[in-house]
């Protein structure tokens, strides 16, 4: 039953992939650029998924041929062959159909995307401070192990180290960023004896972590009538020339009110360039917000709903354990984790995500 479920589910989606390449080859196409792009996005989805329907098919076609070989052959040796390639191919088939199972899931449609990440100390003072540069550090661990590009936007310093707040944004040309670390929105708790503390008091601190698909060119309309553009001198590390000229932008969307700064560079061309991309990721993301509240009373475990004011994970270092409160998983490598170790992690979640996903589907019935 499962298997006509599968194919049926897979002819529908060839019948789109052939739709999808004939308007990608027409000329007109062309003519309306941002369905262009969108079309080409969808094509290239697609075929990785004709290419396991093939497989797919193929395997089943060889099953049915060896089970007429059983039917029609009288020559033993000829029936003890099919039989053992029908054990073979009906074993890999059951593989076959998880893969395409989630493959055939609805995609988050920003998973492909770059993000934006924001961490602001929270409860805690200092102490919260520190644990926000420590958790910029353990994100900044995981991005050089994939080789991803971090570029920071703006910053906040805390008073004995860390930051206050930290915006910056994380970049491949081969995965898809936001895909993975979407994950990580929402609270971040940490339990420890602080710096500061002289008596070896355990403190709890807090962190507000923040994932944003960083929107693209055809993403977003921006008028320029919209946004009020202020120069300022920087301030913070960077040398002499960064504290004496107006590099430092601020941008207000005047509509919506929403105010976007970037300091990080000495020319204010550069700082301009991350805060429009910033600008206008934030503007996208207020629409994609409606897309996941519209999924986030379906998900159990809260993953990828963007709700910001979730506690997600505590990070306990007197018991070197972190828990990730969504899918009740406890690891005890606390300083690994805090070292950009947190692959376990996002794949658990992603997992529980899918499961969640696949009997939501009808799949798992």
């Amino acid at each position: 039953m499962a298997e006509n479920l599968i194919l049926t589910k897979l002819e529908g989606v060839k019948q789109r992939f052939d739709e999808v390449q004939k308007l990608v080859n027409d000329p007109e196409t062309m003519q309306d650029m941002k369905h262009y792009v969108a079309l080409n996005k969808e094509f290239k989805e697609l075929e990785p998924i004709m290419q396991v329907y093939a497989d797919y098919k193929l395997t089943l076609d060889n099953i049915e041929s060896s089970k007429q070989i059983l039917k029609d052959e009288k020559d033993e040796e000829l029936r003890e062959m099919a039989k053992e390639e029908i054990e073979t191919l009906t074993s890999q088939l059951a593989g076959k159909e998880e893969e395409i199972k989630i493959m055939l899931l609805p995609k988050d449609p920003e998973d492909d995307k770059n993000a934006i990440m924001e961490i602001r100390g929270g409860t805690g003072g200092d102490e919260a401070a520190i644990f926000a540069g420590d958790l910029f550090r353990m994100y900044s661990k995981y991005c050089e192990k994939r080789r991803w590009k971090i570029e920071i936007t703006s910053f906040t310093e805390g008073t004995m180290g860390g930051y206050k707040e930290i915006v910056f944004t994380i970049s491949s040309n081969t995965d898809g960023v936001y895909g993975i670390l979407k994950y990580e929105s929402g609270v971040h708790r940490v339990q420890r004896v602080p710096q500061t503390e002289t008596q070896g008091r355990i403190h709890t601190s807090a962190a507000s972590v923040v994932v944003l698909p960083e929107a693209g060119e055809f993403d977003v309309d921006l008028k320029e009538s919209d946004i009020r553009k202020d120069t300022y001198c920087s301030s913070g590390p960077g040398g002499q020339s960064v504290n004496t000229t107006y590099s430092a932008i601020r941008l207000t969307h005047i509509p919506t009110g929403l105010v976007v700064t970037c300091q990080d560079e000495k020319s204010q061309i550069k700082n301009l360039e991350k805060a429009m991309r910033e600008l206008r990721s934030r503007l996208y993301a207020i629409e994609y917000q409606k897309y996941l509240d519209s999924v986030s009373s379906q998900r159990k475990t809260m993953v990828s709903t963007g709700d910001r004011s979730a506690k997600i994970r505590t990070y306990n270092y007197p018991q070197s354990r972190v828990t990730d409160h969504r899918i009740n998983l406890t690891l005890y490598n606390l300083p690994v984790v805090m070292d950009g170790e947190i692959d376990e992690l996002i794949e658990k979640l992603q997992i529980a995500e899918n499961a969640e996903r696949l009997k939501a589907s009808g799949f798992d019935e």
